[in-house]
């Protein structure tokens, strides 16, 4: 008998709507408790609701909670998948945090839903039994932390949300998912090529990110030097450039050896220092931030966090960001 460890954290796949208000709110009991029937008679089941969070409450602690769980079920030897229920608003962050932290010997599967379990069309279920089936798949191994909603299996590195309230709302810019659930198969059609593990016993970083626009100038770095700042990410204009207005203050917080990384507000494609003029991304990188190419702003922030709480070095860190 294949044995699941299920870990329930809250979110709108833990929610129902008040009828009388329209409100998506939690619920008293977790709803899909009900629906164990639906999978496999020769499948064993274990749930337990870790916390029950929408997911904007979600803190790298939270994160940090469900890491060591998984690292307590992988000691445990008596699973053959594990599967995350997670609000879709930070699930991205969460399951890259757990494939930067994680070296499970099972397959870990995060999934959420867009609509709650009592709406028209709700997806909550449907995308429960598509991450089952999939964390039980011989295939999924060795392929890191993965998210499975809308039919779609992607990497936890590069999923990110794209719409607000559309059921497809999580895609893999630039490259696509590597997998799909159909009628109960599992199909993969990408491998895994780059994996990385870093040990974590604490989350305590204070890691900020900016989102760069045109005419923007140093009032924000200014704002963050008075904080007790570790490390700062910036979603920068096109292949990772930045205003000249920005800089006096992005130098004041370089000057203080605090790693800024850089990353692109653009949707698809790589942050590069590319450009030689003032504010450039080649000009940038003479100044000594990190580049961060393929990742967005929230999992560059993420893997920050995780780095700095190693004790790397920038240079290191510099070094650990071009992988």
């Amino acid at each position: 008998m294949k044995r699941i460890l299920l870990l329930h954290t809250g979110g709108t796949i833990s929610m129902s709507t008040d009828q009388r208000t329209g409100a998506v709110k939690p619920s008293d009991e977790h709803p899909l408790h009900q629906y164990s029937h639906l999978f496999e008679e020769n499948l064993e089941i274990n749930e337990e609701d870790i916390f029950q969070l929408p997911s904007p409450h979600v803190t790298p602690h939270d994160m940090l909670s469900l890491q060591k769980r998984l690292m307590q079920a992988a000691e445990e030897n008596i699973y053959d998948g594990a599967v995350i229920t997670h609000g879709t608003d930070t699930l991205e962050e969460t399951a890259y945090f757990l494939d930067l932290t994680l070296d499970s010997p099972f397959p870990v599967v995060l999934t959420g839903a867009m609509r709650p379990i009592d709406e028209l069309g709700s997806d909550g279920v449907r995308n429960l039994q598509n991450a089952i089936w999939t964390s039980l798949s011989p295939d999924a191994r060795d392929k890191g932390v993965l998210v499975v909603l809308n039919e779609e299996i992607h990497t936890a590195r590069y999923v990110t949300k794209t719409h607000t309230t559309n059921v497809a709302t999580f895609r893999t810019p630039t490259f696509g998912p590597i997998g799909i659930v159909s009628k109960h198969e599992v199909r993969f059609f990408q491998k895994l090529i780059f994996n990385e593990t870093y040990p974590i016993k604490k989350a305590d970083k204070n890691v900020c990110m900016l989102k760069s626009y045109a005419g923007m100038d140093s009032t924000l770095f200014d704002a963050l030097l008075s904080t007790d700042l570790d490390g700062l990410v910036i979603e920068a204009l096109g292949a990772g450039n930045l205003p000249p207005a920005a800089l006096p203050g992005l130098k004041k917080i370089l000057e203080k050896n605090i790693p800024v990384v850089i990353t692109s507000r653009a949707f698809n494609g790589i942050a590069q220092d590319i450009y030689a003029y003032t504010g450039g991304g080649k000009h940038l990188k003479e100044l000594g931030v990190i580049f961060a190419p393929g990742l967005s702003g929230p999992k560059a922030r993420i893997k920050l966090l995780i780095l700095l709480e190693q004790a790397f070095d920038n240079k290191q860190i510099d070094l650990i960001f071009k992988k």
